[in-house]
């Protein structure tokens, strides 16, 4: 058989593709075209092993020289003269280098999984774990401004019940018990979610650090735990509240330059004041109201079960004149729209924090920074004290204290006290069975208490004017 030279390779043409080519020692090789034109014959060593025949693979000319294949099959063939399949061989040799490369990215892996931070569970968590009913908006921020800036780098293996308390301290220092608490219940319920899952639960080797944590010896001495505030607003607070929506809006309207005076407070805002009062609403439920709820005709509020704390029942709210009255002034300036308390870009309604915020800016004198120093002015928004209540002695006031002066307020006028819960929408204690079976709605009782608070808040209000 004559000898495969270069130059006889470089002579085979496009029209050969397919054919066998011959070398001594028993290589041949495969013409083949690529898709450019070019001309490459793939070589394979052909020999016998245990009674069958076999091919090895030796190259590509010209990717591969003549010489360089040959070497390949030379060595081919002194295996095979010792009793060695170097096509097993070769097989092996893949499967062992593959066999090594996956244990080696096992242990990357596993390094990898040995380093992951309290960031990384708080990545997993909030995206598989929790899903509140803001989108886990509060959560975001609680953990992103007071949480993950300490406790994000640190490895879940090392993180101990120190570095926890080291950051629930620093709030309670500034003077926020309560997102102390809640930092603490959300942080214990993501080590919770991550103690039953991998791999999670295997880096918490020394245990769960959240179990080590007892919030009562953090927060101050004098902070209920069980969060029950007992501020309601005296008669002479509420005058005194009106008094200073009205001195706003009189020192606005007398000012000058009004592009430079300080605004009061929104309208909208001033009206929900005396609804959250009049009604006992939370103050999330009248910001997501839409007029399509609201019927004036009819003197009814509906609250669909959606926007109710806990999404627990609907809720019909019977407006007394009182609250009714502030409707129809709200409808007035909003009406056009969908909403009875629009966001400032018209897409959606105000957040649900919006009127707190409002109502806690002007009262800056309670508001701490991280520090425990006054919280600096925050960029557009108000910073003075001018719904401070009774000279700041009786402390802030908020949102929710609205809705428990005003269940005060019907508890002083006879109301039951059954009948005050379900002005509340709250879930009366009882057994199921109670529950299942008994559906008489209250209606009219409900009716009669909301009419007897505004006529108490219209008297209280007459009397303090006149």
């Amino acid at each position: 058989m004559a000898k495969l030279t270069q130059r006889t390779l470089e002579a085979i043409r496009v029209d050969q593709t397919g054919e066998t080519v011959r070398d001594e020692g028993g290589l041949l090789g495969r013409v083949r075209v690529k898709s450019g034109g070019a001309v490459t014959i793939s070589f394979y060593y052909r020999f016998r092993f245990d009674g069958k025949s076999k091919d090895y693979s030796c190259g590509t000319w010209p990717a591969d020289s003549l010489s360089t294949i040959r070497g390949v099959r030379d060595e081919a063939r002194r295996k095979v003269a010792a009793g060695v399949d170097p096509g097993a061989e070769k097989k092996v040799a893949r499967y062992e280098q593959q066999e090594v490369m996956a244990a080696k990215l096992a242990q990357i892996e596993a390094r990898r999984i040995e380093d992951l931070t309290v960031q990384d569970l708080f990545d997993s968590w909030i995206t598989d774990g929790v899903r509140r009913k803001d989108g886990n908006a509060a959560l975001k921020r609680l953990f992103g401004a007071d949480v993950l800036p300490q406790l994000g780098a640190i490895a879940i293996k090392n993180l101990t019940e120190h570095d926890v308390r080291v950051v629930l301290r620093a709030l309670v220092e500034r003077g926020i018990n309560r997102t102390a608490v809640i930092a603490r219940n959300s942080l214990t319920q993501m080590f919770a979610w991550a103690q039953k899952r991998q791999p999670w639960r295997k880096l918490m080797i020394d245990g769960n650090p959240m179990d080590l944590i007892e919030i009562d010896k953090i927060v101050a001495p004098d902070y209920d735990m069980d969060n029950q505030s007992d501020r309601v607003l005296s008669p002479d607070e509420i005058v005194e509240l009106r008094d200073l929506l009205q001195k706003g809006e009189n020192a606005y309207a007398a000012a000058p330059d009004k592009r430079r005076a300080p605004q009061p407070l929104q309208k909208t805002t001033q009206l929900a004041i005396w609804i959250m009062l009049g009604t006992l609403c939370r103050v999330g439920e009248l910001a997501m109201a839409r007029w399509e709820d609201v019927d004036l005709d009819a003197a009814e509020w509906f609250i669909p079960k959606a926007n109710v704390k806990g999404s627990l029942a609907d809720m019909r709210i019977y407006l007394s004149p009182f609250t009714l009255d502030k409707f129809q002034a709200l409808r007035t300036i909003t009406g056009h729209t969908e909403w009875c308390f629009p966001s400032a870009d018209g897409n959606g309604h105000i957040g649900t924090k919006s009127m707190t915020k409002q109502i806690g800016d002007r009262q800056a004198m309670f508001k701490k920074s991280k520090d425990g120093s006054p919280r600096a002015p925050m960029k557009n928004r108000r910073c003075d004290n001018t719904l401070v209540l009774a000279t700041g002695r009786t402390g802030a006031w908020t949102p929710h204290d609205l809705r428990r002066t005003g269940a005060t307020m019907m508890q002083a006028l006879s109301v039951p006290l059954d009948t005050i819960d379900r002005c509340q929408n709250h879930v009366l204690k009882g057994s199921k069975v109670r529950r299942h079976y008994l559906h008489h709605d209250y209606a009219d009782e409900k009716k009669v208490a909301w009419r007897s608070l505004g006529q108490q808040l219209e008297e209280l209000l007459k009397v303090a004017a006149s």
